[in-house]
C-alpha cells in the first residue's frame, strides 16, 4: 500500500514537471512568461524557421513540418483553386497541420494584403481606396471598415493582414498614393483608429505592446516605415530627401498613433532616406522604432524587401541578409526560394555574424504577436465566421463610405443654375464613358489581382445599375461606352452622366509623370459635354489635369476609386444624399507645380486642399480649411500617442536636430 502511495506521488511528480516544462501552452499564463518558457526550449533552426515567410504556391504540409515555417503569405493575386471560401480553409486547415505537427508545436499566421476589404477574394466587400476615405474626415468610419474587413478576413480563416497603409503621399505623382489616406499628416494620423477595428481596441493601453482581441479580429500591420510617400518625383521604391525633423514631423507621426493603438507589426518600406535604403536602416528600425519608441511588435520585410538592398536585386545575398537583419528585420518576406535564405542565414549565426541575441529579438517579438493572438489555444480557422464574407451589413457599410467620400467639386457654370440634385424624372438621360458599367475600373488596384484588371471580378453593383435603380421607370437611360461626335445631340437627352477616369494599377506600374485622364477619357467629355448639360465623374486614385477641360462641364465630381459599391454615387447625385467629402488631397492645375501640398509657400491649387461644395449650401470658405487643419474632425490623438510624439519631438530636441555622431 505504501508502494503503491509512493508510486503514485513519483508519478504525479512527474507528470506535475512535464506540465511545468510546458508552460507557453498555459493560457492562464501571462504572454511575458509564455516566450520566456518558450524560447530556450527553440533550437536554432526553429528560430530561423520562424522568422522565414513564404507563399502559399511553395508551401505545403511537409515545407511547413520540415523547416518550421511561422508565417506564409498571399502575394497580390495568389489565391487556392477557386478562390471560395472553402478552398481557403482547407489550404489554411493543410498549412496548419503541418506546422502543429512540429516538435513545439507553434502555429503558424497567415497574412494578406486586405488594403480596401478582403480585396483578394471573390464575393468580399470591396470598400473604397483609402484616398476616399481621408475625404470622410470620418475616424470612426475607417474604424467600422476595419472591423468589417477583419469578419471577412476571418471567414476565410486568415489572422493577418498587410494593412493600414499610413504613409503621407505628398506627390500624387506615385503609383500607390490611393493607398494613402492624404497630404496631410493629422489626416492620416485620425485614420489610424482603423487599428481599432481590425485587431480590437485594448482596456488598457501599454504604448508599442502588440493587441489582438480572440473574437473576430486580425493582427494588423502599419506601412511602409518609413518616408515612403515623400519620394523624389513620386517615383515608387525611390529616394525621400528630408531632414530628420522633417521625416518625424511628416511621414513618421502616424506611427506614432498606431503604435500607442496596440498595432502588432510594422513593415519597412522599400524606399531610402537620404539615399539609405530603409531595409537596411538601422538606426530608424532598432534605435527610433524599437528602442525610441518603444515598438515590442514585428517588423516585416516587404515582397524580396531583403533583396532589394542591393542594386540589382538579389546581387549580394549574403550582404543583403546580414545587414537587414542586423538593421533589425524580424521576419523575412522572402517570398519564393526560402532555402538559401535559410541556409545562409544558420551560417551567419553559426559564424557569429549576426549574434544569437539578434535572432532571440526577433523570435520573441514573433512570439508575443502569436500568443497575443491567442492562436496558441485557436490555431485553426473558426468555420462560423464564412457567413461574413459580402456580408449585407458590410455592403451597406461600403455603400455609406462611398457616399461620404465623394467630392463636389463643381455645380454649376458661370451664371447658370446649379445641375446637381439630378432630376430623377427626367424624359431621357445619356450615361457614357468607359467607367459608368465596370467594377473592375471602380476598384482600382489591389482588386482580385495584384494590378486589378477591369470588367466583372467581383461582385457588387456599378455607377450605371444605380442610376437605373434611382430614376424614375419612365425615365429612358442610353447607355454608351464611348460615344462618338454628334452621339449625344442627337439622343435629345436632359443631361448627361460621364463617368471616366483611370485604368487599374498598383505600386509601381502605377507611376505616372502626366497624370492625364487615360483611355477615351477626354474625347468622351468633349463629344458629350459639348452638346448637353452633363456632370462628369472621375474616377481615379489621385488628382488629374482637369483644368482645360473643366469649362465643358456643368458639374464636377471626384469619386475616386469607390469599390464595390457603385450603386452609391447615384444615392448623392440624385439628392437622396448630400455631398459630404472635402478633398484629402490638393487638386493642382499642371503637373509641373508637384510636389505641391498645402502649407507650402508657393500655393496656387486649381481646388485647394479641403475644398468640397454641398448641393444645399454654399462652398466651405477658407475658414473651414483652417480648420479642418486645426481640428482634423477628430484629428484628437490619445494621450499615450500624445506622449509618444512628445517624447520623439517635443522633450527630446536633440533627437530631432540627430546628429550620426549624437547617441541617443
Amino acid at each position: 500500500m505504501e508502494r503503491g502511495l509512493g508510486f503514485l506521488l513519483s508519478l504525479s511528480f512527474f507528470v506535475s514537471a512535464a506540465v511545468s516544462l510546458e508552460l507557453y501552452k498555459d493560457p492562464r499564463q501571462n504572454v511575458e512568461a509564455r516566450i520566456r518558457d518558450l524560447l530556450p526550449r527553440m533550437t536554432l533552426a526553429e528560430k530561423i524557421g520562424q522568422m522565414t515567410q513564404i507563399d502559399r504556391k511553395v508551401a505545403d504540409y511537409s515545407v511547413m513540418k520540415d523547416y518550421h515555417i511561422g508565417t506564409l503569405l498571399s502575394g497580390g493575386g495568389s489565391v487556392p483553386e477557386g478562390n471560395t471560401i472553402p478552398a481557403w480553409l482547407d489550404m489554411i486547415d493543410e498549412f496548419q497541420s503541418g506546422a502543429l505537427s512540429t516538435r513545439l508545436q507553434i502555429p503558424m499566421v497567415y497574412g494578406i494584403d486586405a488594403v480596401h476589404g478582403h480585396n483578394t477574394v471573390y464575393g468580399a466587400t470591396i470598400f473604397p481606396h483609402n484616398v476616399g476615405l481621408g475625404c470622410t474626415r470620418d475616424p470612426n468610419l475607417v474604424q467600422r471598415i476595419g472591423a468589417a474587413t477583419a469578419l471577412e478576413v476571418r471567414a476565410t480563416g486568415i489572422q493577418y493582414v498587410f494593412a493600414p497603409c499610413i504613409a503621407t503621399c505628398r506627390d500624387p505623382r506615385w503609383g500607390r498614393c490611393y493607398e494613402s489616406y492624404s497630404e496631410s499628416t493629422d489626416v492620416v494620423r485620425s485614420m489610424t483608429d482603423i487599428i481599432y477595428g481590425l485587431q480590437g481596441e485594448p482596456a488598457n493601453k501599454t504604448a508599442g505592446v502588440p493587441f489582438v482581441a480572440n473574437s473576430g479580429k486580425v493582427a494588423a500591420c502599419a506601412k511602409h516605415f518609413v518616408g515612403d510617400g515623400g519620394t523624389v518625383d513620386g517615383i515608387n521604391e525611390n529616394n525621400t530627401v528630408i531632414d530628420y525633423e522633417g521625416l518625424v514631423k511628416i511621414h513618421m507621426a502616424p506611427y506614432f498613433d498606431a503604435i500607442a493603438k496596440g498595432v502588432s507589426t510594422v513593415m519597412i518600406s522599400f524606399s531610402s532616406w537620404n539615399g539609405v535604403k530603409m531595409h537596411a536602416n538601422k538606426f530608424l528600425v532598432t534605435e527610433i522604432l524599437k528602442n525610441h519608441l518603444q515598438f515590442q511588435g514585428i517588423v516585416i520585410s516587404d515582397w524580396y524587401g531583403i533583396d532589394k538592398i542591393t542594386v540589382p536585386k538579389h546581387a549580394n545575398y549574403t550582404f543583403s541578409i546580414l545587414t537587414g537583419i542586423n538593421a533589425g528585420i524580424d521576419v523575412v518576406m522572402i517570398p519564393y526560394d526560402f532555402t538559401p535564405f535559410i541556409s545562409e542565414l544558420t551560417r551567419l549565426v553559426n559564424e557569429r555574424y549576426i549574434s544569437m541575441e539578434r535572432i532571440d529579438d526577433a523570435v520573441t517579438r514573433i512570439l508575443r504577436v502569436k500568443f497575443a493572438m491567442g492562436i496558441f489555444e485557436q490555431p485553426y480557422p473558426d468555420r462560423s465566421y464564412s457567413k461574413y464574407l459580402g456580408y449585407p451589413t458590410h455592403r451597406a457599410l461600403a455603400r455609406e463610405a462611398v457616399r461620404k467620400s465623394l467630392v463636389l467639386l463643381k455645380n454649376g457654370k458661370d451664371g447658370s443654375q446649379p445641375l446637381l440634385p439630378l432630376s430623377k424624372s427626367a424624359s431621357k438621360i445619356i450615361v457614357a464613358g468607359s467607367h459608368a458599367n465596370d467594377i473592375g475600373f471602380q476598384c482600382g488596384g489591389w482588386t482580385i489581382k495584384w494590378q486589378g484588371r477591369n470588367g466583372s471580378i467581383t461582385t457588387g453593383t456599378t455607377i450605371l445599375e444605380g442610376v437605373k435603380h434611382t430614376v424614375s421607370p419612365s425615365t429612358e437611360v442610353i447607355y454608351e461606352r464611348d460615344p462618338q461626335p454628334g452621339f449625344a445631340k442627337a439622343k435629345g437627352a436632359e443631361y448627361a452622366i460621364v463617368v471616366v477616369g483611370e485604368s487599374p494599377y498598383a505600386e509601381s506600374f502605377g507611376d505616372n509623370q502626366d497624370l492625364t485622364i487615360p483611355l477615351e477619357g477626354i474625347p468622351t467629355i468633349q463629344n458629350v459635354c459639348g452638346d448637353v448639360k452633363c456632370l462628369v465623374i472621375l474616377i481615379s486614385g489621385r488628382p488629374l489635369v482637369v483644368e482645360p477641360y473643366l469649362p465643358l462641364m456643368d458639374a464636377f465630381v471626384a469619386a475616386w476609386l469607390p469599390g464595390s459599391e457603385g450603386a452609391a454615387v447615384a444615392d448623392v447625385i440624385f439628392g437622396d444624399y448630400d455631398f459630404q467629402g472635402t478633398l484629402s488631397r490638393t487638386w493642382f492645375k499642371r503637373v509641373d507645380q508637384l510636389p505641391m501640398n498645402i502649407g507650402d509657400p508657393s500655393y496656387d491649387p486649381l481646388f485647394p486642399f479641403g475644398f468640397g461644395l454641398r448641393m444645399t449650401t454654399s462652398l466651405l470658405s477658407s475658414d473651414d480649411f483652417e480648420l479642418a487643419l486645426d481640428d482634423g474632425d477628430g484629428v484628437k490623438q490619445q494621450s499615450l500617442s500624445k506622449r509618444i510624439f512628445e517624447r520623439i519631438s517635443g522633450n527630446s530636441q536633440q533627437l530631432l536636430l540627430y546628429d550620426e555622431q549624437d547617441s541617443l
